[in-house]
């Protein structure tokens, strides 16, 4: 089924199209993060990081496989930049957080960008370095080489939509927002 959807997604992406990986906590947020941004054509709640091939949610939630959960967004690069992408996943962390995010704890909810080639990984340690810069020390943010991406399950695609109410008691509750504005001030969630 996963599969299914995996290629349902793929099909109808344009053929410019360039991919950035992104984990910060619940898949869910930041599905939010980036969906609707001007160059941006799919955003793919999914797992990445681990070992373990077409993980299921229960599988990573346990925290067995080395996955994080993630997005996948794919982009145009002539309307968007990887940049800007960079910049709207920091100000939608906590950056100073390695072991989860908000109140979601474990290696599985750890913060981290997935670099595709040399040049994201460049533009990725000079953003990491910009943001510990700003904010007077260090940042505990992992940049590792992209491996496999494996969707998650269809009803975590687009849950803000699908369940709206959970999806803000889920978020408020677990304090994201007040923590963002904790850290960025007013450049948080942009």
């Amino acid at each position: 089924m996963r599969l299914l959807l995996a290629a349902a997604l793929l099909v109808s992406l344009p053929a410019r199209a360039a991919d950035a990986v992104f984990a910060g906590g619940c898949f869910w947020c930041e599905e939010t993060a980036f969906e609707g941004q001007p160059g941006v054509s799919a955003v793919i709640s999914g797992y990445t990081g681990g070992k373990k091939a077409n993980p299921s949610y229960e599988e990573v939630s346990a925290g067995s496989t080395g996955h994080a959960e993630s997005v996948r967004v794919v982009y145009d690069p002539k309307k968007i930049s990887y940049e800007r992408l960079l910049e709207i996943f920091w100000h939608n962390v906590d950056p100073f957080s390695s072991d989860g995010q908000f109140c979601d704890r474990g290696n599985q909810y750890r913060p981290g960008i997935f670099y595709a080639d040399e040049a994201q990984k460049k533009a990725a340690e000079d953003s990491k370095r910009s943001v510990e810069k700003q904010l007077g020390k260090s940042v505990a943010v992992e940049i590792t080489k992209a491996g496999p991406f494996y969707p998650a399950e269809e009803y975590h695609q687009d849950f803000y939509k699908k369940n709206p109410t959970r999806y803000y008691s889920y978020r408020q509750g677990c304090g994201r927002d007040a923590r963002l504005k904790s850290v960025w001030g007013a450049n948080a969630g942009h």
